[in-house]
Protein backbone atom coordinates (compact mmCIF):
# COMPACT_ATOMS: atom_id res chain seq x y z
CA UNK A 1 0.00 0.00 0.00
CA UNK A 2 0.97 3.21 -1.05
CA UNK A 3 2.86 5.21 2.26
CA UNK A 4 0.68 8.26 2.02
CA UNK A 5 -2.57 8.07 0.17
CA UNK A 6 -3.49 6.01 -2.57
CA UNK A 7 -1.44 6.06 -5.49
CA UNK A 8 -3.56 6.41 -8.72
CA UNK A 9 -0.52 6.21 -10.98
CA UNK A 10 3.24 5.65 -10.63
CA UNK A 11 5.82 8.12 -11.95
CA UNK A 12 8.84 7.09 -13.88
CA UNK A 13 12.05 9.66 -13.22
CA UNK A 14 15.63 8.34 -14.42
CA UNK A 15 19.29 9.94 -14.27
CA UNK A 16 20.24 8.49 -17.30
CA UNK A 17 18.29 7.38 -20.97
CA UNK A 18 18.59 3.75 -20.41
CA UNK A 19 15.72 2.55 -17.72
CA UNK A 20 16.95 -0.71 -17.47
CA UNK A 21 16.84 -0.74 -13.52
CA UNK A 22 13.42 -0.01 -13.25
CA UNK A 23 12.39 -3.70 -15.80
CA UNK A 24 15.32 -5.41 -13.46
CA UNK A 25 13.58 -4.45 -10.37
CA UNK A 26 10.12 -5.59 -12.15
CA UNK A 27 11.73 -8.87 -12.91
CA UNK A 28 12.76 -9.64 -9.08
CA UNK A 29 9.18 -8.93 -8.14
CA UNK A 30 7.25 -11.81 -6.74
CA UNK A 31 4.73 -12.95 -9.55
CA UNK A 32 2.43 -15.16 -7.66
CA UNK A 33 -0.30 -13.77 -5.25
CA UNK A 34 -2.62 -15.23 -3.09
CA UNK A 35 -5.30 -14.61 -0.71
CA UNK A 36 -2.60 -13.51 1.77
CA UNK A 37 -1.53 -10.47 -0.25
CA UNK A 38 -3.56 -7.15 0.06
CA UNK A 39 -2.00 -4.02 -1.12
CA UNK A 40 -4.75 -2.07 -0.49
CA UNK A 41 -7.69 -2.50 1.41
CA UNK A 42 -9.80 0.36 0.43
CA UNK A 43 -9.66 2.31 3.79
CA UNK A 44 -8.04 5.75 1.90
CA UNK A 45 -8.94 7.58 -0.82
CA UNK A 46 -12.21 5.08 -2.25
CA UNK A 47 -15.60 6.34 -2.08
CA UNK A 48 -17.20 2.70 -2.92
CA UNK A 49 -17.79 0.43 0.03
CA UNK A 50 -20.66 0.55 2.57
CA UNK A 51 -20.69 -0.63 6.27
CA UNK A 52 -21.53 -4.29 4.91
CA UNK A 53 -19.61 -4.36 1.07
CA UNK A 54 -15.90 -5.30 0.90
CA UNK A 55 -12.98 -4.51 -1.13
CA UNK A 56 -9.67 -5.26 -1.23
CA UNK A 57 -6.84 -4.86 -4.07
CA UNK A 58 -4.04 -7.78 -5.01
CA UNK A 59 -2.25 -5.63 -7.72
CA UNK A 60 -2.27 -1.82 -8.11
CA UNK A 61 0.16 1.09 -9.14
CA UNK A 62 0.77 1.66 -5.15
CA UNK A 63 2.33 -1.39 -4.75
CA UNK A 64 6.13 -1.52 -2.80
CA UNK A 65 6.97 -3.67 -4.97
CA UNK A 66 7.36 -3.07 -9.06
CA UNK A 67 4.96 -5.07 -10.98
CA UNK A 68 2.50 -3.01 -13.04
CA UNK A 69 0.15 -0.19 -13.53
CA UNK A 70 -1.48 -1.41 -16.38
CA UNK A 71 -4.01 -3.38 -15.78
CA UNK A 72 -5.10 -3.37 -12.01
CA UNK A 73 -6.79 -6.23 -10.03
CA UNK A 74 -9.03 -6.12 -7.03
CA UNK A 75 -11.92 -7.76 -5.53
CA UNK A 76 -15.50 -6.55 -3.94
CA UNK A 77 -17.70 -8.51 -2.19
CA UNK A 78 -21.16 -7.62 -1.07
CA UNK A 79 -22.86 -10.35 1.47
CA UNK A 80 -26.23 -11.61 1.35
CA UNK A 81 -29.16 -8.52 1.03
CA UNK A 82 -26.62 -5.58 0.51
CA UNK A 83 -24.95 -2.88 -2.02
CA UNK A 84 -22.31 -0.41 -1.73
CA UNK A 85 -22.13 2.91 -2.33
CA UNK A 86 -22.90 4.81 -6.00
CA UNK A 87 -20.11 6.63 -7.34
CA UNK A 88 -18.51 8.02 -10.63
CA UNK A 89 -15.53 7.45 -12.69
CA UNK A 90 -14.44 8.36 -15.72
CA UNK A 91 -12.56 4.96 -16.44
CA UNK A 92 -13.79 1.53 -16.91
CA UNK A 93 -14.10 -0.86 -14.70
CA UNK A 94 -14.65 -5.18 -16.01
CA UNK A 95 -15.98 -7.31 -13.37
CA UNK A 96 -15.68 -10.94 -13.55
CA UNK A 97 -18.39 -13.12 -11.06
CA UNK A 98 -17.18 -15.12 -9.09
CA UNK A 99 -19.93 -16.47 -6.70
CA UNK A 100 -23.48 -15.32 -6.59
CA UNK A 101 -25.64 -13.08 -8.28
CA UNK A 102 -27.04 -9.22 -8.14
CA UNK A 103 -27.49 -6.53 -10.47
CA UNK A 104 -26.01 -3.18 -11.50
CA UNK A 105 -27.75 0.36 -11.34
CA UNK A 106 -25.57 2.25 -13.69
CA UNK A 107 -26.90 5.81 -15.14
CA UNK A 108 -30.34 4.54 -13.72
CA UNK A 109 -29.96 1.56 -15.54
CA UNK A 110 -30.37 -1.96 -14.11
CA UNK A 111 -28.09 -4.70 -15.55
CA UNK A 112 -28.73 -8.47 -13.85
CA UNK A 113 -25.64 -10.91 -13.51
CA UNK A 114 -24.43 -14.05 -12.02
CA UNK A 115 -21.85 -16.30 -11.72
CA UNK A 116 -19.30 -16.53 -14.80
CA UNK A 117 -20.59 -13.42 -16.32
CA UNK A 118 -18.44 -10.39 -17.42
CA UNK A 119 -19.96 -6.91 -16.26
CA UNK A 120 -18.53 -3.83 -17.75
CA UNK A 121 -18.79 -0.39 -16.09
CA UNK A 122 -18.64 1.99 -19.10
CA UNK A 123 -16.67 4.79 -19.34
CA UNK A 124 -18.04 8.09 -17.34
CA UNK A 125 -21.02 5.88 -15.29
CA UNK A 126 -22.67 6.64 -12.35
CA UNK A 127 -22.93 3.10 -10.93
CA UNK A 128 -23.81 0.99 -8.30
CA UNK A 129 -24.03 -2.67 -7.02
CA UNK A 130 -26.19 -4.36 -5.32
CA UNK A 131 -26.89 -8.07 -4.01
CA UNK A 132 -30.73 -9.07 -2.92
CA UNK A 133 -30.42 -12.39 -2.79
CA UNK A 134 -29.30 -14.79 0.36
CA UNK A 135 -26.17 -16.27 -0.94
CA UNK A 136 -22.54 -14.08 -0.75
CA UNK A 137 -21.65 -12.11 -4.36
CA UNK A 138 -17.88 -12.00 -4.77
CA UNK A 139 -16.36 -10.02 -8.17
CA UNK A 140 -12.67 -9.91 -9.48
CA UNK A 141 -12.47 -6.59 -11.25
CA UNK A 142 -10.04 -5.55 -13.88
CA UNK A 143 -9.00 -2.13 -14.76
CA UNK A 144 -6.98 0.03 -16.76
CA UNK A 145 -7.23 3.21 -14.64
CA UNK A 146 -3.69 4.40 -14.49
CA UNK A 147 -4.38 4.84 -18.47
CA UNK A 148 -6.75 7.24 -17.58
CA UNK A 149 -4.80 8.77 -14.72
CA UNK A 150 -2.30 9.47 -17.08
CA UNK A 151 -4.36 11.03 -20.03
CA UNK A 152 -6.07 13.44 -17.11
CA UNK A 153 -9.34 12.05 -16.92
CA UNK A 154 -9.42 12.36 -13.59
CA UNK A 155 -13.29 14.02 -13.08
CA UNK A 156 -14.50 11.03 -10.27
CA UNK A 157 -16.46 10.78 -7.21
CA UNK A 158 -19.62 10.54 -5.26
CA UNK A 159 -22.61 12.26 -5.98
CA UNK A 160 -23.43 15.78 -5.35
CA UNK A 161 -23.52 19.42 -6.38
CA UNK A 162 -20.37 20.51 -8.11
CA UNK A 163 -18.27 23.44 -6.93
CA UNK A 164 -18.84 27.05 -8.14
CA UNK A 165 -22.31 26.31 -9.92
CA UNK A 166 -22.40 29.83 -10.33
CA UNK A 167 -19.51 30.20 -12.74
CA UNK A 168 -21.08 26.93 -14.59
CA UNK A 169 -24.63 27.01 -17.07
CA UNK A 170 -27.50 24.48 -16.83
CA UNK A 171 -26.80 20.53 -17.04
CA UNK A 172 -25.87 19.34 -21.08
CA UNK A 173 -25.94 15.53 -22.45
CA UNK A 174 -22.01 14.09 -21.25
CA UNK A 175 -23.12 11.14 -24.26
CA UNK A 176 -22.24 13.64 -26.83
CA UNK A 177 -18.70 12.98 -26.75
CA UNK A 178 -19.04 9.75 -26.45
CA UNK A 179 -18.08 6.52 -29.26
CA UNK A 180 -21.43 6.70 -31.74
CA UNK A 181 -22.99 3.64 -31.16
CA UNK A 182 -21.93 2.59 -27.32
CA UNK A 183 -25.54 2.41 -26.39
CA UNK A 184 -26.28 -0.21 -27.95
CA UNK A 185 -23.24 -2.58 -26.85
CA UNK A 186 -23.59 -5.68 -24.39
CA UNK A 187 -23.03 -4.46 -21.05
CA UNK A 188 -23.25 -7.89 -19.59
CA UNK A 189 -21.25 -11.11 -21.87
CA UNK A 190 -22.90 -14.30 -20.12
CA UNK A 191 -21.34 -18.00 -20.98
CA UNK A 192 -24.20 -17.79 -23.71
CA UNK A 193 -22.62 -14.81 -25.72
CA UNK A 194 -19.06 -16.25 -26.04
CA UNK A 195 -18.22 -19.70 -27.78
CA UNK A 196 -15.17 -22.34 -26.75
CA UNK A 197 -13.16 -22.75 -29.77
CA UNK A 198 -9.53 -24.42 -30.03
CA UNK A 199 -6.82 -22.29 -30.74
CA UNK A 200 -3.32 -22.04 -30.53
CA UNK A 201 -3.08 -21.36 -27.09
CA UNK A 202 -5.34 -24.11 -26.24
CA UNK A 203 -9.47 -24.34 -25.22
CA UNK A 204 -10.01 -21.10 -25.01
CA UNK A 205 -13.26 -18.07 -25.10
CA UNK A 206 -12.93 -14.93 -25.58
CA UNK A 207 -14.91 -12.70 -23.24
CA UNK A 208 -13.53 -8.92 -24.99
CA UNK A 209 -11.42 -7.98 -27.78
CA UNK A 210 -10.98 -5.56 -30.76
CA UNK A 211 -13.06 -7.63 -32.81
CA UNK A 212 -15.94 -7.73 -30.11
CA UNK A 213 -18.11 -5.29 -31.21
CA UNK A 214 -20.49 -5.31 -29.34
CA UNK A 215 -19.41 -5.60 -26.16
CA UNK A 216 -18.90 -1.90 -24.28
CA UNK A 217 -15.76 -1.88 -23.31
CA UNK A 218 -12.17 -0.30 -25.00
CA UNK A 219 -9.80 -0.80 -22.37
CA UNK A 220 -9.38 -4.40 -21.14
CA UNK A 221 -9.18 -7.51 -23.21
CA UNK A 222 -10.25 -10.83 -21.68
CA UNK A 223 -10.40 -14.65 -22.35
CA UNK A 224 -10.54 -18.04 -20.61
CA UNK A 225 -8.86 -20.83 -20.87
CA UNK A 226 -9.13 -24.56 -20.21
CA UNK A 227 -5.87 -26.80 -20.15
CA UNK A 228 -7.03 -30.26 -19.65
CA UNK A 229 -5.06 -31.96 -16.81
CA UNK A 230 -1.79 -33.10 -17.74
CA UNK A 231 -1.73 -30.54 -20.50
CA UNK A 232 -0.04 -27.41 -21.49
CA UNK A 233 -1.08 -24.31 -23.18
CA UNK A 234 0.58 -23.02 -26.46
CA UNK A 235 3.98 -21.22 -26.15
CA UNK A 236 3.30 -17.70 -26.62
CA UNK A 237 5.39 -14.33 -27.07
CA UNK A 238 3.48 -11.12 -26.82
CA UNK A 239 4.49 -7.53 -25.65
CA UNK A 240 1.95 -6.77 -23.93
CA UNK A 241 1.93 -7.56 -19.81
CA UNK A 242 -0.94 -9.72 -18.74
CA UNK A 243 -2.79 -10.37 -15.52
CA UNK A 244 -4.08 -14.60 -15.12
CA UNK A 245 -6.41 -15.37 -12.45
CA UNK A 246 -6.29 -18.77 -11.87
CA UNK A 247 -10.14 -19.98 -11.70
CA UNK A 248 -9.87 -23.55 -10.45
CA UNK A 249 -7.19 -26.37 -10.76
CA UNK A 250 -3.25 -25.86 -10.30
CA UNK A 251 -0.04 -26.30 -12.09
CA UNK A 252 2.68 -23.88 -13.21
CA UNK A 253 3.83 -21.43 -15.70
CA UNK A 254 7.03 -20.99 -17.21
CA UNK A 255 8.24 -17.75 -18.46
CA UNK A 256 11.03 -16.69 -20.73
CA UNK A 257 12.90 -13.22 -20.27
CA UNK A 258 12.81 -11.71 -24.05
CA UNK A 259 16.02 -9.32 -23.98
CA UNK A 260 15.95 -6.41 -26.54
CA UNK A 261 19.81 -6.07 -28.42
CA UNK A 262 19.76 -2.43 -29.99
CA UNK A 263 22.57 -2.82 -32.54
CA UNK A 264 21.13 -1.66 -36.65
CA UNK A 265 18.19 -2.19 -35.25
CA UNK A 266 15.84 -4.49 -32.76
CA UNK A 267 16.75 -7.55 -31.96
CA UNK A 268 15.27 -10.06 -29.51
CA UNK A 269 17.01 -12.78 -27.50
CA UNK A 270 15.23 -15.11 -25.32
CA UNK A 271 16.85 -16.56 -22.14
CA UNK A 272 17.90 -20.21 -22.38
CA UNK A 273 16.45 -20.52 -19.03
CA UNK A 274 12.81 -19.82 -18.06
CA UNK A 275 11.34 -19.30 -14.70
CA UNK A 276 8.91 -21.55 -12.82
CA UNK A 277 5.87 -20.17 -10.87
CA UNK A 278 3.41 -22.65 -9.21
CA UNK A 279 -0.17 -21.83 -9.81
CA UNK A 280 -3.04 -22.69 -7.92
CA UNK A 281 -6.61 -22.15 -7.47
CA UNK A 282 -7.29 -18.09 -6.18
CA UNK A 283 -3.66 -17.03 -7.41
CA UNK A 284 -2.93 -14.10 -10.00
CA UNK A 285 -0.27 -15.18 -12.13
CA UNK A 286 1.53 -12.21 -13.03
CA UNK A 287 3.52 -12.01 -17.21
CA UNK A 288 5.53 -9.26 -17.52
CA UNK A 289 6.34 -7.27 -20.96
CA UNK A 290 7.91 -9.02 -23.72
CA UNK A 291 7.77 -12.62 -22.39
CA UNK A 292 6.93 -15.59 -23.37
CA UNK A 293 4.81 -17.79 -21.35
CA UNK A 294 3.69 -21.46 -21.17
CA UNK A 295 0.95 -23.16 -18.74
CA UNK A 296 0.79 -26.69 -17.29
CA UNK A 297 -1.84 -28.22 -15.38
CA UNK A 298 -1.20 -31.05 -13.08
CA UNK A 299 -2.45 -34.08 -12.94
CA UNK A 300 -6.10 -34.41 -11.70
CA UNK A 301 -7.50 -31.48 -12.38
CA UNK A 302 -8.05 -29.14 -15.11
CA UNK A 303 -6.34 -25.75 -14.95
CA UNK A 304 -8.81 -23.05 -15.52
CA UNK A 305 -7.40 -19.43 -16.18
CA UNK A 306 -9.09 -15.93 -16.86
CA UNK A 307 -6.74 -13.56 -18.28
CA UNK A 308 -6.63 -9.61 -18.39
CA UNK A 309 -4.67 -6.99 -20.34
CA UNK A 310 -4.94 -3.93 -21.20
CA UNK A 311 -5.58 -3.32 -24.90
CA UNK A 312 -3.67 -0.13 -25.48
CA UNK A 313 -0.77 -2.35 -26.46
CA UNK A 314 -2.71 -3.19 -29.60
CA UNK A 315 -3.15 0.55 -30.52
CA UNK A 316 0.64 0.99 -30.08
CA UNK A 317 1.39 -1.61 -32.92
CA UNK A 318 1.81 -4.78 -30.99
CA UNK A 319 -1.36 -6.74 -31.87
CA UNK A 320 0.00 -10.30 -32.37
CA UNK A 321 0.74 -12.71 -30.68
CA UNK A 322 3.49 -15.14 -31.99
CA UNK A 323 3.23 -18.92 -30.60
CA UNK A 324 6.15 -21.07 -30.39
CA UNK A 325 4.43 -24.09 -29.75
CA UNK A 326 1.09 -24.81 -30.26
CA UNK A 327 -1.32 -26.21 -27.36
CA UNK A 328 -1.37 -30.30 -27.94
CA UNK A 329 -5.04 -29.87 -28.66
CA UNK A 330 -4.66 -27.46 -31.60
CA UNK A 331 -2.45 -29.53 -33.22
CA UNK A 332 -4.32 -33.25 -32.57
Amino acid sequence: MAKKGRTFVRGLTSETYGLGEFRTRQLASKRVRDDTVVVDDAKVAHSGDSEKSRTWWRIGPGDEEFLTQTVQVHFVQLPPRSSNHGHGHQNEAAFYILEGRGYEIHDDQRYDWAKDDFVFVHTDSVHRHFNPYDEQATALVVKAKSTWMFMGLWQQGRSGPIDRPEEFGPREDWSRVWTPGVLDRKKVISPADTTWETTPLGRQRVLTSPERTDARLFSVDAYELDIPTGSRSGKYWKMADEVLYILDGGGYALQWEVEAEIAEKYYARVALEPTRHEIKKGDTLYVPQNHICQLFAHDGTPLKVFSAQNRIFKHLGYDTVHYLENAPEYEG
